[in-house]
């Protein structure tokens, strides 16, 4: 039998939902789903697409995993824990999240482990290749969706020893970028927090930045760039925010040799889908496929297109393509890449090899 690819995973949002929801993500996707039928989980997230043996089925090796909390102007459901009211709160709820991974880490080292350096990368990808069915833990990059828990540069290198490796600048708007419904500039806040990113090497994500704010990034920042999760605003036309990836913006990461990761999430791939209004079969992996495709036409090759999931990210399996019921279902890409005309190693690319590409440029060596 040929083994299934391996699949990093460029964004998933895990202890935002442990704290938000009380998911744990050691159990089966079902048997979360069992326990939260009638829930606000289910209400306001969807679904469960996560849980270990899917992420083990699915060969999924690797996850950008956020540290993520939003701006109390953005709390959508009164029982919200993850909204910061100010810049210290959002420290705080940053510390808790992080310490969610590296209780997850000590309590179940052979399920997770936190990824700091490409010794450490290595050697999970060597265990899981040793393994006689490919199964092993799944390496988690941390890194922060929305960088205003990080209060000033000074506090870079307190991130950065606590094992955080990548920082995107912006969800909605914030002191350092415009962001998503929130257009803006890159600000003086932001060149400077990219500066004392670049002097200890993190990862930078310019997914949820308003355009010229991210093509500025682009232009400053001289480490390595990402845009986790997101998709071609060329294929959305009449898209109504500023959420989606422009060709210029596209063409930028590009330039830089970063990764574009695609997102399967409905609305994301279909103008108008909306959970409450529409059903899951109008929409199908090949989408996810168009959208990655597009990348690859712009690059000109297979080297630069991923998948950001962003699953249990604010949608679920109701809002997941019709052929989706949990993470393990992203192997389901292979096949369709390969009916594009896209060859093995071209979709061992896509899967995850162009995501370890970046992470073994991007991480510290030792």
């Amino acid at each position: 039998m040929t083994p299934k690819p391996i699949i990093v995973d460029g964004h998933l949002d895990l202890a935002f939902n442990m704290l938000t929801y009380g998911r744990d993500y050691t159990r089966p996707a079902s048997e979360t789903r069992r326990r939260e039928v009638g829930s606000a989980a289910v209400a306001e997230n969807g679904d469960t697409l996560i849980g270990w043996p899917e992420l083990q089925s699915g060969n999924v090796a690797v996850a950008f995993a956020t540290l993520f909390a939003k701006p109390s102007r953005s709390q959508l459901h009164h029982a919200e824990t993850q909204v910061y009211r100010d810049f210290d709160h959002a420290y705080r709820l940053a510390r808790e999240q992080l310490s969610v991974y590296h209780r997850l880490e000590g309590d179940h080292p052979d399920m997770f482990r936190i990824i700091r350096s490409t010794p450490e990368l290595r050697a999970l990808l060597d265990l899981r290749r040793s393994s006689p069915d490919g199964s092993g833990p799944v390496g988690l990059v941390i890194g922060m969706e929305g960088a205003e828990a990080i209060r000033s540069p000074s506090e870079l290198d307190e991130w950065h020893a606590l094992g955080m490796r990548w920082v995107g600048l912006a969800w909605v708007g914030t002191r350092y970028s415009g962001g998503w419904k929130e257009p803006g500039p890159l600000t003086q806040d932001g060149r400077a927090l990219l500066r004392g990113m670049a002097d200890l090497g993190f990862i930078l994500d310019i997914s949820h930045m308003d355009e010229p704010a991210a093509l500025a990034a682009i232009d400053q920042y001289q480490g390595t760039i990402v845009a986790t999760h997101g998709n071609c605003h060329a294929l959305l036309p009449g898209y109504p925010t500023n959420r989606q990836f422009t060709d210029r913006l596209i063409e930028g990461v590009l330039e830089r040799d970063g990764v574009v990761g695609v997102v399967p999430y409905n609305a994301y791939l279909k103008v108008g889908w909306t959970r409450e209004s529409s059903t899951r079969d109008e929409v199908g992996l090949a989408a996810v496929i168009d959208h990655i495709d597009h990348v690859c036409q712009l690059a000109g090759d297979a080297d630069h297109a991923g998948i950001g999931s962003d699953f249990d990210g604010g949608f679920g399996l109701q809002s997941a393509p019709a052929e989706i019921d949990t993470i393990a279902d992203l192997q389901k890409l292979a096949p369709l890449l390969k009916q594009r005309g896209y060859a093995d190693g071209d979709v061992a690319k896509i899967l995850g090899e162009n995501w370890l590409r970046c992470l073994r440029r991007g991480l510290p060596p030792s």
